[in-house]
């Protein structure tokens, strides 16, 4: 595989990686070439101004989650038949998972795709100093080819003349220089920027003006000879029907269709199934349907999750717990991902007949399958709003955020997992979940072996609810599970 590309890098996080990566793949994606946008690390929100930028979607490289061995594959995978990758780094150059050296960096990530990295630097408060900046990153890994700076938040023409004489000094090529524009920055909050989902049309014009910026700051065609300087790269591909395949010891499964309800850039939108005239549970001689949360309160997923419960043979059917009164026709299983219930829990609640179908399906014993923000909404209540009551457990907002990797076993028996499984997988929340004094018994989910040891979420009949999140491609025979369950009458 050959297919140019770059590692958007800085030397600490706020330094703009995110304005400039988005900002890249959307200026590249103007002049019509096909962009693949990528994310290392675990976050989900980054992803969904790539897909905007790019018209494809945002795909995650966690070499903690996945495995330094899938970073390659799954690369290939997303940026088959793309022009260029464009690769946004996570936290510093050289941060990555605490304690364990360079694993989940962004150096780590560039090294396995042999990718130039471009450094982005916040230059706001320094001049000759940046040189001796850059110098230190260049040269603390040689195997990280740094090819040259993006200086961010310029303030003047005489400090972009002394950034310039210094770096080249130090023989670093300048590949951009980016003046200080609060305009086009994304609104954050207690987790980070504000999803695309939520606010669709303002960030269709922030990534416009992202772009604008620049096409305007950066040499793009200097760029883009750096992306055609990467070596092809020696691995297969991964796809989701070879996962499966490799999970259960079996052939290939044909090639799956693409999923409804989900558009090219993985956003979702109000799609309905056929009508089996059944109910809930799947239909004689038919893909089982699983209906997948979406819309601005639940915008957490990663793209492979989805592909690989199509490849095990089912349809995926969005849905979005905002404005649905109802589960898609059909539905025999269901995923509830991240996203910010705690933001939307007036709403949410608000949508009696939505959380009493929750509930009616939970209690026949389908399977459920929610992570982070599906498990608050499959709680009793969430800061006092009624919500679905599938679990004997209220949830809040805290203080303490909680944050950070995780290794983790499967405790009790599941629709994702039989005991005894394990898996790697992040935490990222602001909220606890309080269990009651419980009627019906449910056992814990996952057993957290490293950094800290202690049992959390909830499994009970088919539902399995965790603050855990995982990326299925580290373990297909999750998906291999789930779709199983979902296709059992």
């Amino acid at each position: 595989m050959n297919v140019p590309r770059l590692v958007v890098a800085a030397p600490s996080s706020g330094s703009g990686k995110t304005t400039v990566a988005t900002g890249l793949m959307a200026a590249f994606s103007e002049r019509g070439l096909t962009v693949s946008p990528h994310k290392a690390g675990p976050d989900y929100i980054d992803p969904g101004y790539h897909a905007l930028a790019t018209g494809r979607p945002g795909r995650n490289l966690d070499a903690f989650m996945c495995g330094p061995e899938l970073i390659a594959p799954l690369f290939a995978h997303g940026a088959d038949g793309c022009d260029l990758a464009v690769v946004e780094g996570v936290m510093g150059l050289y941060d990555g998972a605490a304690g364990r050296g360079e694993l989940a960096s962004t150096a780590q990530v560039a090294k396995l795709l042999r990718a130039p990295v471009v450094l982005v630097v916040d230059a706001s408060s320094q001049s000759r100093s940046v040189a001796a900046l850059v110098h230190g990153f260049a040269s603390f890994d040689p195997q990280v080819r740094l090819g040259g700076v993006i200086l961010n938040k310029v303030g003047s023409d005489r400090h972009e003349v002394m950034l310039r004489e210094a770096l080249e000094e130090a023989g670093t090529p300048v590949l951009g220089v980016l003046r200080r524009a609060p305009q086009v920055a994304a609104p954050s909050r207690h987790l980070g920027l504000v999803p695309v989902a939520e606010r669709r049309a303002d960030a269709v014009a922030a990534v416009a003006a992202l772009a604008a910026q620049v096409r305007a700051g950066c040499d793009l065609d200097a760029l883009m000879a750096l992306a055609r300087t990467a070596p092809a790269l020696s691995c297969e591909a991964w796809s989701p029907a070879t996962a499966l395949a490799r999970s259960r010891g079996a052939a290939p499964d044909p090639a799956p269709h693409t999923p409804a309800g989900l558009d090219s850039a993985g956003v979702s939108r109000e799609v309905r199934a056929a009508p089996d005239q059944q109910g809930n549970g799947a239909a004689p001689n038919r893909r089982p349907v699983i209906a997948m949360a979406g819309g601005a309160a639940f915008t957490f997923s990663y793209a492979e999750n989805a592909e690989l419960l199509i490849a095990a043979g089912a349809e995926v059917v969005a849905f979005d717990p905002l404005r649905d009164e109802a589960l898609p026709e059909g539905a025999a299983g269901l995923v509830i991902g991240g996203g910010f219930p705690e933001v939307y829990a007036p709403e949410l609640s608000a949508n009696e007949p939505l959380r009493k179908a929750v509930a009616r399906f939970a209690a026949q014993g389908r399977p459920v399958a929610a992570e982070c923000a599906g498990l608050l909404y499959l709680a009793r209540s969430l800061d006092g709003k009624p919500m679905c009551g599938v679990l004997d457990a209220d949830a809040r907002m805290s203080e303490r955020l909680t944050l950070g990797y995780r290794e983790a076993v499967a405790v009790s028996d599941s629709s994702l997992a039989p005991a005894g499984t394990r898996l790697r997988g992040h935490e990222f929340h602001r909220t606890v979940v309080e269990p009651g004094a419980g009627t019906a018994p449910a056992g814990p989910a996952w057993g957290f072996t490293h950094p800290e040891r202690r049992v959390e979420g909830f499994v009970r009949s088919g539902v399995h609810a965790s603050y855990l999140h995982t990326h299925w491609a580290a373990e297909p025979s999750v998906a291999l599970r789930f779709a199983g369950a979902a296709a059992r009458p």
